[in-house]
């Protein structure tokens, strides 16, 4: 599914009324009806007082059709008009006529603190202030109602997108946006629901289908694609029945240190359970017995006793997996230097290796097109330097990989992987994933798949979806607190069932 900014959703509204020959109020009308479908059919009926809170642009356009449908339906309703400005659009003031053509009381004006509501707990707020066509600064008093309205901590939807929220840049006060338990978009999501500093705003997403121009959502690229079920399915690569090891690769994991073994061990399973033909393990000689009992499948190559001073490889291997629990001393740094020079084959970095990059940014110069980078936030502050935002990390992290022709995967709640200027956002996963040694995992996960022939880009999308599927099936056995990162290893091949899965069989219907 794509990921459309606020320009193209205005773009894509303008297309629909051409194509459809309909006008703005039609297409309101039309989005609008969605959203209260989505609401009566969770409510069906019950007697909850709704207060539905309106901007005078837009969105309060679609709140006051939603208030309208609600009374024609017998709900307990109260409609607010925040009047943050003397401008109205055409489309609101049209609704708003034909509200008051239905109720016995005028829609209750907001127009200073003096004027704001109070709300039970057991009470629903539809906010319907500002949609995504919000671009400056919030007048005070409306923050400040804003801030009103979340002390409440009733149940809140808020339509297309919470308010106070920019889609495109981070809010000015973090505190003066809605928090809604659903969000309820239209046709399309926007990144702002995925970032760490926005996503917080609201628990529940749901996109509904407005009707917007098939033909322009078809041939717009979008900023960005959610990577669910759909879009990974494309990207896999059935076996044959005639297969052998040597059809899968031999990929080798390089890293490791004393004391830090585990990280390799880590790695090196995840990378035979997502299917790599042979897997190869090179540390240092301190972690060979360790290597050799933890993962017998494995074939074990060691370097130096505590640390690795030189990585020497007498064979090509399909894919590697580097920087793992490596270190950053003085012989290692050189080693990985004199391995880059001589390496020809797919590279995903992690870690330390990431870490040494950031110091030394001449070795770039020596990777592969289209290595794989995946780094924790911190890892990737050292590659790119301070950022002011999410909106502003990511400019930076798609910069960084235009220059260096690498695939960096952020990972995080909803890990994105960018590549070519596109951003690739991730929907698996959960909080469980916040233990120590997933980043390993998840290295190997993409090594194997770059083994068994995968393109890079394709390996790090899938990889990152597989990773966090495993750790949602995992959950359901250990809890969030509970998961190991061995477990997310343990669970990739259901994570592969799942994939395959009929709707029915899980309940659901698409």
């Amino acid at each position: 599914m794509k990921i459309f900014s606020a320009q193209q959703m205005r773009m894509a509204d303008e297309a629909t009324m051409q194509s459809k020959n309909i006008t703005s109020l039609e297409l309101m009308e039309q989005a609008a009806q969605q959203v209260f479908n989505l609401i009566h059919n969770r409510l069906q009926g019950a007697p909850v007082l709704i207060h539905v809170f309106c901007g005078i642009g837009n969105n309060g356009g679609d709140g006051l059709v939603v208030s309208r449908l609600l009374l024609e339906h017998g709900y307990n309703i109260k409609t607010y008009i925040v009047n943050f400005s003397e401008n109205r659009s055409k489309d609101f003031l049209v609704n708003y006529d034909r509200l008051k053509e239905i109720t016995s009381s005028w829609p209750i004006q907001l127009k200073s603190k003096e004027d704001f509501p109070t709300v039970s707990r057991e009470d629903m707020i539809i906010d319907a202030i500002f949609g995504i066509g919000l671009n400056r600064p919030l007048v005070s008093w409306v923050a400040q109602l804003i801030k009103h309205l979340n002390t409440f901590r009733c149940f809140t939807l808020s339509i297309d997108i919470p308010s106070g929220l920019y889609v495109d840049k981070a809010p000015d006060d973090s505190e003066a946006v809605i928090y809604a338990n659903t969000t309820v978009t239209f046709q399309l999501p926007k990144l702002v629901f995925f970032l760490p500093q926005t996503g917080m705003y609201t628990q529940d997403l749901e996109v509904i289908d407005i009707g917007l121009d098939r033909n322009f959502l078809t041939q717009s690229p979008g900023v960005g694609i959610l990577i669910s079920k759909n879009e990974v399915l494309p990207l896999y690569r059935p076996r044959h029945k005639f297969s052998h090891k040597g059809t899968f690769g031999h990929c080798v994991i390089i890293g490791g240190s004393y004391g830090k073994i585990g990280s390799v061990v880590l790695a090196t399973r995840s990378a035979l359970r997502i299917g790599a033909g042979l897997v190869s393990a090179y540390l240092p000689e301190c972690g060979y017995e360790v290597m050799q009992s933890s993962v017998p499948e494995a074939m074990v190559i060691t370097d130096d006793d505590d640390e690795l001073a030189e990585i020497h490889l007498d064979f090509k291997p399909t894919a590697i997996g580097i920087g793992i629990g490596m270190g950053t001393n003085e012989k290692t740094v050189k080693a990985f230097e004199k391995f880059l020079k001589h390496n020809q084959s797919r590279l995903v970095m992690d870690a330390d290796g990431i870490n040494i990059l950031s110091k030394h940014l001449q070795f770039f110069e020596n990777l592969p097109e289209k290595t794989i980078l995946t780094p924790h936030p911190k890892e990737l502050q050292r590659l790119i330097g301070e950022w002011k935002d999410d909106f502003d990390k990511i400019e930076k992290t798609k910069a960084f990989s235009k220059e260096y022709d690498c695939i960096v995967v952020i990972k995080g709640a909803n890990s994105i992987t960018i590549y070519d200027n596109q951003l690739y956002v991730n929907t698996t996963g959960n909080p469980g994933m916040a233990t120590a040694g997933s980043g390993d995992v998840l290295t190997g996960i993409i090594t194997g798949l770059l083994s068994q022939g995968y393109e890079p880009l394709h390996a790090a999308v899938f990889g990152t979806y597989l990773h966090g599927s495993s750790a949602d099936i995992a959950i359901q056995q250990t809890s969030f607190e509970g998961l190991l990162a061995s477990d997310i290893t343990s669970y990739i091949g259901a994570a592969f069932l799942e994939l395959f899965k009929r709707p029915e069989a899980e309940g659901q219907v698409e």
